[in-house]
């Protein structure tokens, strides 16, 4: 009878431990797929901006009496031939943006034409969104990073190979700057 209880403690102790292993590779899948949907987001906002930016070339040049071969907004024309990672293009497209608000302070045409003015309502609104998504992210890495970190679910981390996360200003979870950001 004590050979019998004692396998059944056994068998109950491996079970709550089958039970915590599984209950902690749900939670880090959730939130893998949290992290998805907020970098899915962040690239659809990107992709807008980049879009807006290059449709306001023409605009400019139209409304500015510009060469047609003019360099307008010659930063989003490299942008196109490059492979970036989701944070190198928004600090890339923030120097267009950049570029862009320059040729609406150095050009009161611009300021007028209707086209351009809903270009820059976009991008005014896509900023608000790419803010929000960014926090969204962060927040999301910051809960993924402590379970990583904490007992025992980082027994189970090192086990499926699951490694801290990068937040999106390119920081890891001590403030310090890597370069090895991808989203």
């Amino acid at each position: 009878m004590d050979f019998i209880s004692d396998i059944l403690f056994f068998i109950i102790i491996v079970c709550l431990i089958l039970i915590v292993c599984a209950n902690i590779y749900n939670n880090f899948q959730k939130y893998i797929i949290r992290i998805n949907e907020a970098e899915a987001n962040i690239d659809s906002t990107l992709r807008k901006r980049f879009d807006l930016l290059n449709k306001s070339i023409n605009i400019i040049k139209a409304n500015c009496n510009l060469e047609e071969n003019a360099d307008v907004l010659s930063s989003i024309s490299k942008l196109r031939s490059k492979k970036l990672s989701n944070f190198e293009l928004d600090r890339s497209l923030y120097d267009v943006i950049n570029e862009f608000n320059s040729y609406k302070q150095s050009y009161e045409q611009l300021q007028k034409c209707e086209d351009f003015i809903k270009i820059e309502v976009a991008l005014n609104e896509s900023e608000a969104e790419i803010t929000a998504f960014r926090k969204y992210y962060n927040d999301i890495i910051t809960d993924y990073n402590k379970l990583a970190k904490s007992f025992p679910s980082i027994v189970i981390a090192k086990i499926l190979g699951y490694k801290i996360k990068t937040y999106y200003d390119g920081k890891n979870m001590e403030g310090e700057i890597t370069n090895d950001f991808k989203l």
